[in-house]
């Protein structure tokens, strides 16, 4: 099943794991928009620098940390996603309770790990 995914925090650095992310997740399929510091393309996905209101969001893969995150909570409630996961590192029990107040289901999961054992 496709599901259009926002890679928040999206790096055009190869080594980093968001970099791996899109690459994974366009190599199986699945729609991709990216969010992150500098404008630039991986994989062919476009990274925006604004927050761009995007549709159809099925979930948002966070790759920032709980610091980096405050300033993108309403833009992440705002987008309406099904899940959304947060990457090793980027825990944060504040905006999980912001999650459960909207009504949008997270798990702290390895994205990389969930696509390649497909539980995606």
């Amino acid at each position: 099943m496709k599901k259009k995914t926002l890679v928040l925090g999206a790096s055009l650095n190869p080594s980093r794991y968001s970099n791996l992310a899109i690459h994974k997740l366009v190599s199986s399929g699945q729609p991709v928009v990216a969010v992150g510091l500098r404008n630039g393309e991986v994989a062919g996905v476009n990274i925006e620098t604004e927050k761009m209101p995007f549709e159809d969001v099925d979930t948002i893969t966070l790759y920032l940390n709980a610091r980096r995150q405050e300033e993108y909570y309403d833009y992440i409630v705002s987008l309406k996603p099904k899940r959304v996961i947060f990457n090793p590192g980027t825990e944060n029990p504040e905006l999980y309770q912001i999650l459960r107040k909207n009504r949008i289901a997270f798990e702290n999961a390895c994205t990389l790990v969930m696509l390649s054992t497909r539980q995606y």
